[in-house]
């Protein structure tokens, strides 16, 4: 089965039922009865067939048509910036990202995410396959996004440019083999960058995806902490950075839930990075000092 998003399929499922059953009763009429199957030119089957494609994860389903805009959304990005800090402010939309998995928390983290019905993006370490690769298997059949966050974690300014080229195909192979797409996100370790991380990302069609809050997550700071600086830099449009690995992760398992009920008390939708780009256009200007050589 094609990768799709529990939640997606179960909307798209609602809405192809609702489309059904607006058609039963437009055939049957208002108290009338339904017409024989002679009286009517749509095939017998080929309606409910129709609404089973729509429902389903295949070419034509709801799901794929999504997953192409927000393909097309990231390729508007691209068109006049290499790189987001935060996104536009059209609707109260925030994305939830974690860096450095899969590992042994990542599935504590997932399993929120599904009970909260909450989509997220997942920057991922292709080494770190080798071991948690059945976290990334659930993700992909989650329907939740995969980002590139290279194959070894190393600051990519301080690499030639093979090197730099190996860590994002090597990492994009890795994911790949556990049933997810070509990254078209990438975010830098480090925040570190240059020029010829910029040229690579542009050759293979890659948006960078830097972050609006860094909750410093990493720094075990205490789970009051991690809530603390998430809700406090939440804004239409943000991206907040959060890490499901590279360390001893269970204060940001426990700050999880806080911050998601905080954010929707705040009335924030929960969206992937692609999905934020569809639905709020980012500023041509980013401003992204404050975050060189910082996080991630």
């Amino acid at each position: 089965m094609a990768p799709h998003h529990r939640r997606r399929r179960w909307v798209a499922i609602a809405l192809a039922t609702l489309v059904a059953l607006a058609a039963i009763v437009l055939l049957v009429g208002f108290g009338g009865s339904a017409p024989s199957p002679s009286s009517t030119s749509l095939p017998r089957h080929g309606f409910f067939d129709r609404i089973s494609k729509l429902a389903g994860s295949g070419a034509g389903s709801l799901a794929a048509r999504e997953t192409a805009a927000e393909s097309a959304a990231i390729n508007r990005t691209l068109s006049y910036t290499p790189y987001v800090r935060i996104a536009g402010a059209q609707h109260r939309e925030i994305a939830l990202t974690f860096d450095d998995g899969p590992g042994p928390y990542t599935p504590e983290v997932l399993a929120i995410l599904e009970r909260e019905d909450v989509p997220a993006t997942f920057f991922e370490v292709g080494v770190l396959e080798r071991y948690f690769y059945d976290s990334t298997a659930a993700i992909v059949a989650d329907g939740d996004v995969i980002g590139d966050h290279t194959e070894t974690h190393p600051p990519m300014s301080m690499l030639s440019a093979a090197s730099q080229r190996r860590q994002l195909l090597q990492e994009a192979a890795a994911i790949g083999r556990h049933g997810a797409p070509f990254p078209r996100l990438f975010r830098p370790p480090y925040g570190m960058w240059n020029a010829t991380t910029l040229a690579l990302l542009h050759r293979y069609r890659m948006l960078m995806v830097l972050w609006t809050v860094d909750t410093s997550d990493y720094r075990r700071p205490g789970v009051a902490a991690i809530v603390t600086a998430a809700l406090s830099g939440a804004r239409p449009g943000a991206i907040i950075l959060l890490h499901d690995a590279g360390g001893e992760r269970s204060q940001t398992v426990a700050a999880l839930p806080r911050i998601i009920a905080g954010l929707r008390r705040r009335h924030y939708r929960l969206v992937t990075v692609p999905r934020l780009l569809l639905d709020n256009p980012p500023p041509r200007v980013q401003n992204i000092a404050s975050v060189i050589g910082a996080g991630g």
